[in-house]
């Protein structure tokens, strides 16, 4: 006679295979998302590393070529030949201003709005809170062209202020802001008054640490916003002196015989390291900044 398990223990086995093949089905739904979202960019790291030849015949690599560093290289000091196109050092450090001058005004102007409302009482606070908030609701292209308007009127086209300054303020970080703060005990805010700081030495002693990983994401998030700016710096840019890395890859793709796909996909992948950097080295910061509640 064949041995079976007692009742318990066979009642115990069934919720396990049941989590097992559970546990099974999520992992290979996650696998197949990230080979979904990985494949395209290994063809074109790929593709970075093979002669023009390769891709112009339709191949797709998926293996290393021998060409990496003269793609590269071009691609650095010369950008796309056939078209005359800017060097992609020249693109990435005009990305690199522009994102960075618009994730530092963002934090700067978020923070220091969102501690006035929060901790000052004065006539149309909220309604200077809420005129913030509304801005939400409008997106960029409803009013681009206003926008674009006023920048030609200042003569800031084709400039690094016409790029940073129309994108430097931003409703959602200032939310967020203004709801950190409230969570920030009242005993503390008298204690730091019997203490004899004032608003400054408050916001700059207690108010900032407090909020350091907040500004850690919030920056994360921004410099990702501010480097894939493609709109903006379009309508603004007209010369190669201010042409950001989004805006010439798009300019290097052009009929089928003037397009040096190899050299598109190594300014491609030039492209994605700065955020990727960004990314990785804050980290611990970015993930702390969106799940930590104990401040």
């Amino acid at each position: 006679m064949a041995a079976s398990l007692p009742p318990d223990e066979g009642e115990a086995a069934a919720p396990r295979r049941r989590y097992r093949l559970a546990d099974f089905t999520t992992h290979g739904i996650l696998i197949l998302g990230v080979l979904l979202f990985a494949l395209p960019i290994w063809i074109v790291l790929m593709g970075s590393t093979h002669d023009a030849a390769t891709i112009g015949r339709g191949d797709v690599p998926l293996l290393p070529g021998t060409e990496a560093w003269t793609n590269y290289s071009t691609a650095w000091s010369a950008g796309n030949t056939r078209r005359a196109s800017v060097p992609v050092s020249t693109m990435m450090f005009n990305s690199a201003v522009m994102a960075l001058l618009i994730t530092i005004g963002k934090v700067a102007i978020s923070i220091t709005s969102a501690y006035a409302v929060a901790f000052f009482s004065f006539p149309g606070r909220m309604l200077c809170f809420w005129a913030i908030f509304i801005t939400l609701m409008l997106p960029v292209e409803v009013r681009i062209f206003p926008t674009f308007q006023v920048v030609s009127d200042l003569g800031m086209v084709n400039t690094y202020q016409g790029l940073i300054i129309p994108l430097i303020a931003s409703a959602t970080a200032t939310l967020l802001f203004r709801q950190f703060f409230l969570t920030i005990p009242d005993e503390l805010v008298e204690a730091a008054k019997i203490d004899g700081a004032g608003p400054m030495r408050f916001f700059k002693d207690i108010v900032l640490p407090l909020s350091a990983t907040n500004i850690a994401a919030l920056f994360v998030i921004l410099f990702v916003y501010g480097w894939n700016q493609y709109l903006w710096p379009l309508l603004v840019t007209t010369s190669s002196d201010v042409e950001t890395i989004v805006i010439g890859i798009v300019k290097m793709l052009g009929a089928e015989a003037d397009t040096e796909w190899n050299i598109v996909m190594a300014t491609t992948v030039l492209a994605l390291l700065p955020p990727i950097a960004v990314v990785i080295l804050m980290q611990r910061w970015f993930v702390k900044g969106l799940t930590d509640t104990e401040k």
